[in-house]
């Protein structure tokens, strides 16, 4: 057992509370370039703005603070299900029901009286925290103050009071999210890491590398991205046991003195893009049509289109789904978020 994670609190066996026994944690890629939770374990009341290469967001906390990345945990449980279902057939809805119980010990908490009282709390910092951004919407600039939620139900037990169900409702943002299937994967120790930063650093690292060789960030940068109020120095000092010991899941951390650099290296615990060439993959490149070529000129003006088709399938395995209805249409919406986020070449 690695000493710097957290015990595993409850078996493989209590995920059978919920059906999700075969569920893959899911996270979406907005959050994870971006900080939208918080990285304190004491409320953060600051409003706050973050750019980066013209992308901008803007927070609104709530009287109880911005959530943090352990509130996280309910919205990656929620989408977690929600992708469960759509594998099974089930049509995505915005309403997702949870058991605090099977929530509880999926994310490998305690499931005493102060567990149950803190999912309160919890849904009153991501419902009551608003923000307006420029990442979402396709590039649209849209000035309305938005949630990571629309609203919650709470059933207690009025003897015990014990909380017997929540239920959530994503917000449009995360629905489309999911919807464009723009998650990934995390590894099941990502609850057992014990700090905030260390969470943080494995979210950008997992969004980074994702399944190729390896990845680069200054420390400055790194810094940035975390999301973290303190200063470089302090980053610098918390960074420094991630280094050291190297728990990370999925990512080795390595750190270059001379350039002030880290490098997260694939641990290949997760296969490499390169060889991602499954049947599936190979069948929905050729699915394809030959004039969506040309429309994907238009979108993407500047770049080897085929090239961004082989990254389009290699994505799509990756993800483990179905080959797509409408795969035109997909890969152009690849294609337009390609170029959104690269530039011309």
């Amino acid at each position: 057992m690695n000493r710097n994670l957290k015990p595993v609190r409850h078996s493989q066996g209590d995920l059978f509370v919920c059906d999700i026994t075969d569920v893959i944690l899911k996270d979406d890629l907005a959050s994870m370039e971006h900080p939208f939770y918080s990285l304190s374990k004491k409320p953060d009341r600051e409003p706050r703005r973050y750019e980066h290469n013209g992308q901008w967001i803007e927070f609104r906390p709530s009287i109880k603070g911005l959530p943090t990345i352990y509130d996280k945990d309910l919205i990656i449980y929620a989408v977690s299900q929600l992708i469960a279902g759509m594998k099974k057939g089930r049509p995505l809805s915005k309403n997702v029901r949870i058991d605090p119980y099977a929530f509880l010990t999926f994310a490998q908490r305690g499931v005493g009286g102060r567990d149950y009282d803190a999912l309160s709390d919890s849904l009153d910092r991501i419902d009551g925290t608003r923000f307006r951004t420029n990442i979402l919407f396709d590039g649209t600039r849209t000035d309305e103050w938005i949630g990571i939620i629309d609203g919650a139900k709470m059933e207690t037990d009025e003897k015990t009071g014990k909380i017997r169900s929540l239920e959530l409702r994503l917000s449009d943002s995360v629905i489309q999210t999911i919807e464009d299937m723009e998650v990934l994967t995390l590894h099941p120790d990502y609850f057992r890491l014990s700090r905030p930063i260390e969470r943080r650093v494995y979210e950008i690292a997992r969004k980074s590398v994702g399944q190729g060789d390896s990845w680069d960030f200054r420390m400055e940068t790194l810094h940035r991205k975390s999301g973290s109020k303190g200063s470089l120095r302090e980053f610098r000092r918390q960074m420094k046991p991630i280094i050291e010991k190297d728990f990370l899941p999925d990512y080795m951390v390595i750190y270059d003195e001379q350039r002030d650099c880290i490098t997260f290296v694939n641990r290949k615990t997760m296969p490499i893009a390169r060889d991602i060439a499954n049947d599936q993959a190979q069948r929905l490149l050729g699915l394809l049509s030959a004039d969506v070529f040309d429309r994907a000129r238009v979108v993407a003006p500047g770049w080897d289109v085929h090239h961004i088709a082989n990254s389009f399938v290699a994505w799509w395995a990756t993800i483990q789904q179905p080959v797509p209805s409408s795969p035109d249409a997909l890969f152009l919406k690849f294609c337009e978020t390609w170029q959104q986020k690269n530039g011309a070449p």
